[in-house]
């Protein structure tokens, strides 16, 4: 026995998008990883080797000194210069750039979040039309059978009386030719039915048959003009998603401040030019870098951001009058079939009063087998119209309930 939203369930489970939602939680994790890793220092390795062609002679610098022997006292630097370094660097102050940045990464996998149960919800639409098709298919086939057995005991009947001569050979004939295509529209609904019963498979996972019985729901239905859809929730993440965008440039613009150590080794030892011999030395410092003037840079991306926030209010409030309009819709449709409905079971009462009087006349001689049959017709019309609209009351409510984005009860 499968319920609706029990095949809503499974075809949730089975859809190959079921999966997103932890990869995109593992990769704002991974993410999150790196950014927090920009507080850690960082550490670089380098090596250099350098030639001058020209270099400083003290020899010439200093040979107008009156000092005797200075200017051969003071070593010449070498034209060659090695040097192997360990450069550590360590942010102090980022203006909030990391933390903005970790605000827009997460407002961008909630969006991405949410656009996977939009594509989710979106399947109840195709279970609802496959779910209610195969539920119609059934009860035509129930009373297409009820009404083969009507007319197998009317051949019964007339084959009867054929053999006493009170009944035309012509009038069995066209029992019988009602018999057959009541068998082929019977076969033909087996068939749909099957093909229907294939796909449903193929969306909830589970292997559907003739042999299970889908229930028509019982809907709760409550007008409001309350809408929750998620595609709704998905315009106003996006905005929350460009506002971390506008807060991320404003962090930008922010001065940022650092200290930096550099261990080396190598000749000359740092800015000891006059050192021939390889040695290790060091550097340590701090800084602070601040863009003072971005020539409006910030602020033409900041006013493009601000331009599309519009743009998705606007896609929103579109989204939202398309599903009002479609809720006034489907509710003069649900009141519709609850009318038609009424009138159908008034209509099916007459019809079995006409055909017991038409089965009457026959039987008298005073109507013909068409007309029987046009009688026999028309109640098993009217029956089927009844079972129509009453599947189609209870599709409506449910497409009512998904259009404004409620759970079905």
């Amino acid at each position: 026995i499968l319920t609706l939203q029990g095949c809503y369930d499974l075809a949730a489970k089975n859809a190959s998008i079921a999966g997103e939602a932890g990869i995109y939680h593992s990769i704002w994790q991974l993410k999150e990883k790196n950014l927090t890793s920009s507080w850690l220092p960082t550490l670089d390795a380098n090596a250099s080797f350098t030639y001058n062609s020209d270099i400083v002679e003290f020899t010439d610098v200093f040979s107008s000194v009156p000092i005797p022997g200075l200017a051969d006292a003071i070593p010449s630097m070498p034209n060659d210069q090695y040097r192997l370094t360990l450069e550590i660097n360590q942010m102090l102050f980022d203006g909030g750039t990391v933390r903005k940045t970790k605000n827009l990464e997460e407002a961008a996998m909630k969006v991405n979040l949410q656009q996977t149960e939009t594509d989710l919800y979106k399947i109840k639409g195709q279970i609802n039309s496959v779910y209610f098709s195969v539920l119609l298919l059934g009860r035509q086939k129930e009373i297409l059978s009820n009404y083969l057995e009507v007319i197998n005991n009317k051949l019964i009947s007339m084959q009867s009386g054929v053999k006493n001569g009170v009944t035309l050979r012509s009038d069995l004939d066209l029992m019988a030719s009602e018999k057959i295509a009541i068998e082929q529209q019977l076969y033909e609904i087996d068939l749909r039915t099957a093909s229907l019963f294939e796909i449903m498979a193929d969306l909830t996972g589970v292997e559907i048959g003739s042999e299970d019985s889908l229930v028509l729901p019982q809907v709760v239905y409550v007008s409001s003009g309350d809408i929750t859809r998620p595609e709704l929730e998905v315009y106003d993440l996006k905005v929350d998603q460009l506002e971390a965008g506008i807060g991320l440039l404003q962090a930008g613009r922010m001065p940022k401040a650092f200290a930096f150590a550099t261990f080396g080794y190598g000749r000359p030892p740092g800015n000891n030019f006059f050192e021939d011999s390889f040695s290790p030395y060091y550097m340590v410092g701090a800084g602070i870098s601040w863009s003072i003037c971005d020539w409006s840079k910030t602020k033409n991306e900041k006013q493009q951001l601000i331009l599309q926030k519009q743009i998705v209010k606007g896609r929103k409030a579109d989204l939202a009058g398309n599903l009002v309009r479609s809720l006034i819709t489907k509710e003069a449709e649900i009141e519709g079939l609850q009318a038609a409905i009424s009138r159908d079971a008034e209509l099916i009462e007459l019809r079995k009063k006409i055909s017991a009087s038409a089965t009457s006349q026959y039987e008298n001689g005073t109507i013909t087998a068409t007309e029987l049959l046009y009688a026999l017709n028309a109640e098993k019309q009217a029956a089927v119209n009844l079972e129509i609209h009453k599947i189609d009351l209870e599709m409506a409510k449910v497409e009512y309930m998904n259009i404004s984005g409620k759970e079905i009860k």
